[in-house]
Parts: C-alpha cells; structure tokens; sequence
C-alpha cells in the first residue's frame, strides 16, 4: 500500500511515447505537424510528442499544468517552470466549451476543466463556440443544464486540442427522452491488499474490495456465521441476513506479496461487475496502476522482459488488462483513481479492513 485523490488516466491501448528530445536544430517554429505537449505538474512531467501519452500523465492529476507548444525551446521552458514569451494568441477574445454529454455537462471557459469533464467518459459530447449563447444552446439541447460550469484544482491551456479529442460534427440521431440522457452511471470501488509479513517467508496476504455500505447489491440468504466476504464492517451485524456483497478473502497462490494482492484486489473488482458497467476503481497502490495503465504497454513490446529479468506479476498483469478490453468491447469504461491510504477516506479504510481481515483466513 502506498501513500488527497489523483485520478489517473483510463486505459489506454495505444503505445507510450518518451519525453521529446530536442531537434537537431533550433527554430522558432516547427514544422505544423508536430506538436509538443509539456506537463509541467503531473504523473511524470516532461515534454511528449504524443497527445495520448500526454493525457495518460495528467489526466485527474490534481493541480495538473499542461500545454501544447508548436517548437520544443517553449515546451521545454514551460515544463521546467519558466513561462516562455507570450505569443499573439494571449490576447485573444475568450472561447466557449459547451460539454452535453460528459462527467458533468455545461459550460466552460477553460480547456483542461473541459479535459477533466469529457477524458474518459464514454461518447462525450461537447464543441467549441465563440459566444455563451451558443454554447448554452448547444449544451441545452442534450438536456443538460445552461450557464458556465466550473471544475476546480485543474489548470491549463489546450483550446487548439479540442480537434483531436472530438470528431468532427455530424448529424447525429436523437435518443433522448424528456431531456434525460441515457448512460451506464458509474460504479465506485475500492481495492486494497494487505501482506502479514510482505517479502519474508511465511507472509500471509488478503484481498479486499468494498463496494460500500449504501451497495444496493445485497446478498439475502440467511446466516447465522457469514463469511468476511458479505460482510460491510460499519452497518453489517455478522449475523444479518442482508449485507452488501464486498469482498474479502485469502490471496490465492504464491508468493503472497502485497502486490500481487492488490492487484487481484483490482482483478476481483473487475469481475464482481458487468461488462457494460462503467467503473472508478480507487487504490492506494500506485504500482498496480501504472502496471495495468502504462508499464503494460512497454512490456508486451519486450516480451514481458525487463533488464532485470521476467516482469514480477506479470499473469495478474495480463488477467486485468484482457479484463478491462473486454469491458471496454462492451461499453464499459473503467478509470482509476489513486487515493491516499492509511488516511481518511472512508472508503479506502473499508478495504483495507476487509484486506487485512482477508489475510487471516484460512
């Protein structure tokens, strides 16, 4: 387990792309194709040449900066924390975003907000307008709500970025119904695993997902002695006969590392919901997310090898990302969420109870 909130970004499958390296000569602009994308506060900060890599580092990052840059001097500049000159574009007249569809539909002024309401939602909506007004309608006629919308702790500057997030707009066939919008909500969960003994011969190590105590998922059959498994450790007398149905178990096989078991702790959550259900798994464990978001990508292009050796977990790995395509081929989104643990989310102190309590039964 490992140490308030960052999202981290969705699953991607394309492939990952290192920071930029500076052109071979210095010009002040470069050719139009090429973009550089500098993240100044993020996952790893840096310049990139990949939009999708960009996004993959500060996508739900708290306080994330980020920007797009057409030489790399500027990026560069700016990821190291020094504002380069300021260009024409500065004094432009404002832009309005109208988000329809998204993690929260409205109206935007600022581009990474809108980032932060559409990445990874599943079939956002959203366009670019030059006045309110328009921006307004456009968002009112997907039932959503008028007026600017705002999204806190996230600051940026992509208005040139919305063309590659969003195709270009079509005619599109209507299917809502008394302005509702239909879409899977999203489903929060939290993982956790926990090693008696991590790295020493004889650990013991458990599994722990909490759906939480408000879980309309309940399991009614009669127990006078449930399992650990039905049990929720705040509303759940242990001789209920209702209980949500969170998880807590024994970390199968070997070795019985808290990796391993905060990865199955991922893995359990995955497969205790449906396909189509679009899911915010929250962990404390940056590693099992880097390992099924990022680190995967390099991996499988070198044969699940590293230079010390065959990648540790590498089944678990593969058991999870074949999950989360799947899902996705069903519709169903999965984001994950780092949490601070051993700290005060509620949530996250759930499961790691039902982890540790995992790891004591037999």
């Amino acid at each position: 387990m490992s140490s308030p909130a960052k999202k981290i970004a969705p699953t991607q499958t394309g492939t990952s792309t290192a920071t930029a390296q500076p052109p071979s000569k210095k010009r002040k602009m470069d050719s139009a194709e090429q973009k550089y994308y500098a993240v100044r506060a993020g996952f790893k900060p840096g310049v990139y040449t990949s939009w999708a890599i960009c996004r993959q580092q500060i996508t739900g990052f708290k306080g994330a900066q980020f920007k797009s840059f057409l030489n790399y001097e500027d990026a560069s500049s700016f990821a190291a924390g020094r504002d380069p000159p300021p260009s024409k574009d500065d004094n432009k007249p404002p832009r309005y975003y109208g988000v329809a569809v998204g993690r929260k539909p409205g109206v935007y002024t600022d581009w990474s907000a809108v980032q932060e309401a559409i990445v990874g939602w599943k079939g956002p909506k959203y366009r670019k307008f030059e006045t309110r007004a328009d921006a307004d309608a456009f968002v009112r006629s997907y039932g959503g709500p008028a007026g600017t919308s705002k999204t806190p702790e996230v600051h940026g500057d992509e208005d040139n970025e919305v063309e590659e997030l969003q195709a270009p707009p079509a005619k599109r066939k209507r299917t809502t119904t008394k302005g509702q919008i239909s879409r899977s909500p999203v489903l929060v969960v939290y993982t956790d695993g926990s090693s008696r003994g991590n790295g020493r011969v004889g650990a013991v190590a458990g599994v722990g997902v909490y759906f939480g105590d408000d879980d309309p998922r309940f399991v009614d059959t009669p127990h006078t002695n449930p399992p650990l498994a039905m049990v929720s450790f705040e509303t759940c007398d242990l001789t209920t006969i209702s209980c949500p149905r969170n998880i807590s178990e024994r970390l199968e096989g070997e070795p019985q590392t808290n990796q391993r078991a905060e990865l199955t702790a991922i893995l359990r959550a995955l497969e205790s919901t449906e396909l189509g259900q679009n899911i915010e798994i929250r962990t404390d464990s940056k590693y099992s997310i880097q390992c099924v978001t990022e680190w995967y990508l390099n991996w499988e292009r070198n044969g699940w090898k590293t230079a010390n050796g065959p990648v540790k977990n590498q089944d678990l790995v593969q058991l999870i990302r074949d999950k989360l395509e799947e899902k996705e081929s069903h519709g169903g989104h999965t984001q994950f969420i780092w949490v601070k643990g051993h700290d005060t989310d509620p949530g996250n102190i759930a499961a790691d109870r039902l982890a540790v309590s995992g790891a004591l039964l037999r």
